[in-house]
């Protein structure tokens, strides 16, 4: 359990983690390319290291060089070799889904399973167009829900159109794409991150992209690079919402990813009235990034269009906090996604947030929120998603009195340190 007390201010300068998408990536494209690939910044968090375990499993040699650098020792798809244990991806949506796509193409058999919370999330989604593309996967429920089982075959592109938009998805089908005889495309129905687009392009992919059509084209040698992975704007995300809804407080987030598909939160929290100013923006490899300064600001609700929340899908937690500092309504829609997150986070947020005197509507697809009421410290859950624990602890710096999250220390997911990093932002 983690006690938060409120605070007054938060000044000062820091850097928030690396990009936990993002690292997922670095480390499964680099051990798909050829020579080494070597990662500044990488994430150091749970599930990034589930997905360096499963690479280990395959036969990927990888060393750490120092606390900020990764070396990765390339062997490309022929140099995987069959695991002799079961790939545990742990807490990860991110792990399972991608190396579904990855091992769709190989000559041997797999087995990918996770924690209680990721044999609840949708596989589906995944299998159903791997199995078009010719892959052989099995599961749980006719393949829905993991532990996935999967006979590697030979592939076919496809062109396959998204139901949802999903970057875990489009991901999965591009690396599994990368083996395929033939073109694969994949057409979004709104904006999804793009980081796979970008790195597999650096590595030197085949990549088109056009609007929300993207393709790749098959059996493309790809070549070890150089990688540095810019802050995470999630984990910035909370930091920010911390920022604004303290009095008299100053805070610049130094070299945060600030990806336009991924930047919506900062667009959001502009709506609501946020004092955010984007500086000193400059490019880490295929990645745009800025430092962030945020201040005191004076909230107001507002209706987030849904078209928009494909772009801060990770950061509605945080959005949830200020939208209960801020001053009237803001409506959350098109989010049906947060239901299969770590948790359901449209029923966990009006409950835990509920505990502290937040006035939450769940719908179907999104939150209603009612703003400006006094919140209270109380006991409440992370239910074991680290965003939710973030969320908590934000809003708990504003509460009348000391907040107790249980199973807090699940922020390890993504942002290690949090607890400490608000420490150091504290000033009288």
């Amino acid at each position: 359990m983690v006690t938060i007390e409120p605070q007054l201010k938060l000044r000062g300068r820091l850097q928030v983690p690396g990009d936990k998408s993002i690292s997922h990536r670095a480390a499964i494209i680099g051990a798909l390319a050829h020579g080494m690939t070597e990662v500044e910044g990488f994430l150091r968090a749970r599930d990034p290291l589930q997905t360096l375990a499963c690479l280990t499993s395959l036969g990927v040699r990888w060393e750490n060089r120092g606390e900020n650098r990764l070396i990765i020792e390339g062997r490309g798809f022929d140099g995987l070799r069959e695991p002799k244990v079961v790939l545990d991806a742990g807490n990860s949506g991110t792990t399972i889904r991608l190396l579904m796509g990855v091992l769709a193409g190989t000559d041997f058999f797999s087995v990918l399973t996770g924690d209680a919370s990721l044999r609840r999330r949708p596989m589906g989604r995944v299998a159903e167009p791997l199995k078009e593309m010719g892959a052989r996967v099995f599961g749980r429920a006719q393949g829905q829900y993991a532990p996935v089982a999967i006979v590697g075959s030979p592939l076919r592109g496809i062109e396959y159109r998204l139901p949802v938009a999903s970057a875990q998805v489009k991901s999965a089908l591009l690396l599994a794409g990368l083996r395929a005889e033939g073109e694969t495309v994949v057409v979004e129905p709104g904006p999804s991150r793009d980081h796979t687009e970008r790195m597999l392009s650096a590595f030197g992919a085949e990549v088109d992209r056009k609007g929300r059509r993207v393709a790749v084209r098959g059996l493309a040698r790809l070549e070890g690079q150089r990688i540095v992975i810019p802050g995470d704007i999630s984990s910035a995300a909370f930091l920010m919402v911390a920022a604004c809804i303290r009095p008299r407080s100053d805070l610049i987030i130094e070299g945060v990813g600030v990806n336009p598909t991924r930047a919506g939160v900062i667009r959001a929290l502009r709506a609501m009235g946020a004092r955010i100013e984007v500086e000193n923006e400059r490019n880490f490899g295929p990645e745009p990034v800025a430092d962030l300064r945020v201040g005191t600001s004076d909230l107001h609700g507002t209706k987030i269009d849904p078209a928009l929340v494909p772009t801060l899908i990770d950061e509605i937690p945080a959005l949830a906090v200020a939208a209960c500092y801020a001053s009237g309504r803001t409506v959350v829609r098109g989010a049906g996604e947060l239901k299969v997150k770590e948790t359901n986070r449209i029923e966990a947020l009006a409950a835990e947030l509920g505990r502290m005197g937040a006035c939450i509507t769940p719908l179907p697809d999104g939150l209603v929120i009612e703003g400006g009421r006094e919140l209270t410290g109380a006991r409440c859950s992370s239910r074991g998603d680290h965003r939710m624990a973030m969320a908590l602890a934000v809003a708990a710096l504003g509460a009348r009195g000391p907040t107790t999250i249980v199973d807090g220390e699940c922020v390890d997911v993504s942002f290690p340190g949090f607890y400490q990093a608000f420490q150091g932002l504290v000033r009288p």
